[in-house]
């Protein structure tokens, strides 16, 4: 396939893509859109002018809408359909292609728009998927011999999270307060944060609703799955630390999440699936799957000082991942539970055998005992204010780009 619309060959929004996203156009209205290259497409406006008409059960403009939850609810069907009509649009020689009234309508530079969140999330879990993150949390906080917890090979961890402070790349966060207790004192202490942490991760959207006593199989959930963003789960590892025991993160994960604005379908990741490590013990019968169900995605992690450059500290793959996608949302939804359409479900943070693939400042400072020297001759062991945190993500393979763009997030002081 070769588009009308010229873009570089590393573009992560290539034909083969096709993400969905939300953007405010021209500072005026708010609606969905799609991207090739470095061109944002009012999608609003080229249902408006008649380009979706032949697709069956795709009705009322849900395109005007300020989230993608409506075009996400209509089901694979017909959100597969539009998808491929858009990459049938954006081809040279194409009906859209000759229609300079309708490119000049709906076709913006990304200078002339803001994107928003995406999606509204009703609900949002963070899973701990990933062996050699577990295994290296694992050693610095208890016995190294023993560094996963007897539960961990058997079914995906995880924890519900806090939805309403997740937001869009490009917004600020602010350092969070919290109680610590560092190893020498002898009581709890109050102040901002001295152990601020990111978290590598990705993330998959749900397309439909399910009523409670319902259960979505391996088999079935790829189905229920719209599409993927990356995600930064940020930490307050010392908040972390006092608080966790008994119940689980809190205030240490609640105060902020950053996602990318494009939600990249399953359907254009198709090419880069890739087999799944193999999982030993033999899992029980509900989380057993057929096929490949981890995907092939770079990873990359940068971290840029107040007027600095951006150092590059971390080099990752999704594909490390040791539970999948479909087996999350298999044991998540196995005892019942509901869920709904824009709900996010987080990967937990991916790293690899690798330490340059670590995919936290905690393991790759080793809990700050080995600081990260920056360009400009600073050194980290966990994140100062004003440092901007952005992570890559793309996939690659004969020819075929097809990439998330970028997360962002910049730390300012607490309030």
């Amino acid at each position: 396939m070769k588009s009308f619309v010229e873009y570089s060959s590393d573009s992560d929004f290539s034909i083969h893509n096709i993400p969905f996203g939300v953007a405010v156009f021209n500072k005026e209205y708010i609606g969905c859109c799609t991207r090739i290259g470095d061109q944002i497409i009012d999608l609003a406006t080229l249902y408006d002018l008649g380009y979706f008409e032949e697709i069956e059960g795709f009705g009322d403009n849900v395109f005007e809408a300020y989230t993608l939850n409506e075009f996400i609810e209509l089901g694979k069907p017909v959100t597969n359909a539009v998808r491929l009509k858009i990459q049938e649009l954006l081809q040279e020689g194409s009906t859209l292609s000759k229609d300079e009234k309708t490119i000049e309508e709906a076709f913006y530079e990304l200078d002339q728009v803001k994107m928003m969140m995406p999606v509204h999330i009703p609900n949002y879990t963070d899973f701990y998927s990933s062996i050699e993150h577990a295994t290296n949390v694992g050693k610095m906080f208890r016995d190294p011999a023993n560094a996963l917890l007897p539960n961990w090979k058997h079914l995906p961890v995880g924890y519900h999270g806090r939805a309403s402070s997740i937001v869009v790349s490009g917004t600020e966060i602010n350092r969070p307060k919290g109680q610590m207790k560092p190893a020498d004192v002898e009581k709890p202490i109050f102040g901002p944060c001295k152990q601020l942490d990111f978290e590598l991760e990705m993330a998959f959207i749900i397309n439909k609703n399910t009523e409670m006593g319902e259960s979505i199989s391996t088999k079935d959930a790829e189905d229920a799955i719209f599409g993927m963003v990356v995600f930064n789960d940020w930490s307050a590892r010392d908040i972390q630390s006092w608080e966790y025991v008994p119940l689980g993160p809190f205030l240490a994960k609640n105060f902020g999440s950053s996602i990318s604005p494009w939600v990249v379908t399953l359907e254009a990741l198709e090419p880069f699936r890739t087999a799944s490590p193999t999982q030993d013990p033999e899992v029980l019968d509900y989380l057993k799957f057929e096929g490949d169900k981890n995907y092939d995605i770079n990873l990359e992690v940068y971290l840029q000082p107040e007027n600095g450059e951006q150092n590059l500290i971390c080099e990752s793959n999704y594909k490390h991942m040791y539970w999948n996608m479909t087996q999350q949302l298999a044991h998540h939804t196995v005892n019942g539970c509901n869920v709904e359409v824009g709900d996010l479900y987080a990967s937990g943070t991916i790293s690899g055998s690798d330490p340059k693939s670590f995919g936290s400042m905690l393991e790759l400072t080793w809990r700050g005992q080995n600081p990260i020297q920056l360009n400009n001759g600073e050194e980290r062991k966990f994140i100062n204010d004003n440092d901007t945190v952005t992570m890559k993500a793309w996939a690659e393979k004969d020819g075929v780009r097809v990439g998330f763009g970028e997360v962002s997030g910049k730390i300012i002081p607490a309030n």
